[in-house]
């Protein structure tokens, strides 16, 4: 397994999800903070850990689920017409249906941050909070909620790097573990960070579309998909590798460039 993780692939794979893991959890913070802030001065930091805490656990277990999912390979039902084949198993099922919810999330993300940036922190605040019980519970349900998008974005980086799960599993949480730690070492930092630079969240919701694209793609390659005889490939991780480490290059210029004047 340590010659799998020090591969170029894992720690590639390892440093791109550890970053989206950060993007994706900015929102997390956000309402982990609001839900605290409700709370007694000497109670907030307490809460906030937990929350994160919490969220990495979470995060973990629903790893162990999700790819004992995707480790069902096995086709259960094969479909065959004169312009479609395939051989459906819960694997690609799991694969699709992950991408259409990610392309989903991340469009309607972005598109709530375009018209109404504060509806959703908004909702949180209206919520009343009388003690740390409560303010535990309405973050786990938070937690609970970015967990999904969070795991199938896990998901998407990893399948397919080795064909023994238990090795991308072990990726996967290693690093969920990493991105809780530096979230829960650098919270208020990276909110204000991402609060002066919005273009960072946006960029990271429009990776998830890239990686949802990438998901539904790869369901239909191991579903052995056919249109009209021609089959459906696989996407290599190194384009998406290269796209988000390009986008980040560009990004950077534009802060250095913005910055300057």
């Amino acid at each position: 397994m340590l010659e799998f993780l020090l591969t170029s692939d894992a720690i590639m794979a390892l440093l791109t999800l550890t970053f989206l893991e950060i993007i994706l959890g900015i929102d997390n913070i956000v309402f982990i903070s609001i839900a605290a802030n409700k709370l007694p001065e000497h109670q907030r930091n307490k809460a906030t850990n937990i929350g994160l805490i919490l969220a990495m656990l979470q995060r973990v277990i629903l790893l162990f689920f999700v790819s004992f999912l995707i480790g069902l390979s096995e086709p259960f039902y094969t479909l065959e017409n004169e312009w479609l084949k395939m051989a459906i198993s819960w694997q690609a099922l799991i694969l699709f249906a992950g991408g259409l919810f990610l392309i989903y999330k991340s469009t309607s993300e972005i598109r709530e941050k375009v018209e109404t940036p504060s509806h959703d922190e908004e909702g949180v605040r209206s919520k009343v909070i009388k003690s740390l019980s409560q303010a535990i519970t309405q973050i786990l349900i938070i937690d609970f909620i970015f967990s999904v998008d969070s795991i199938l974005t896990a998901v998407g980086m990893t399948n397919g790097l080795h064909p023994n799960h238990n090795y991308t599993l072990v990726l996967m949480i290693i690093a969920v573990v990493i991105s809780i730690i530096v979230m829960i070492g650098f919270a208020n930092p990276i909110r204000k960070f991402i609060d002066k630079h919005p273009s960072m969240q946006v960029l990271g919701l429009a990776f998830l579309i890239l990686i949802g694209f990438m998901l539904i793609t790869e369901s239909a390659h191991l579903s052995h998909t056919e249109f009209f005889g021609t089959s459906v490939g696989a996407i290599p991780k190194g384009y998406l590798y290269f796209a988000i480490a390009f986008s980040l290059f560009v990004e950077f210029l534009n802060y250095r460039t913005t910055k300057n004047k």
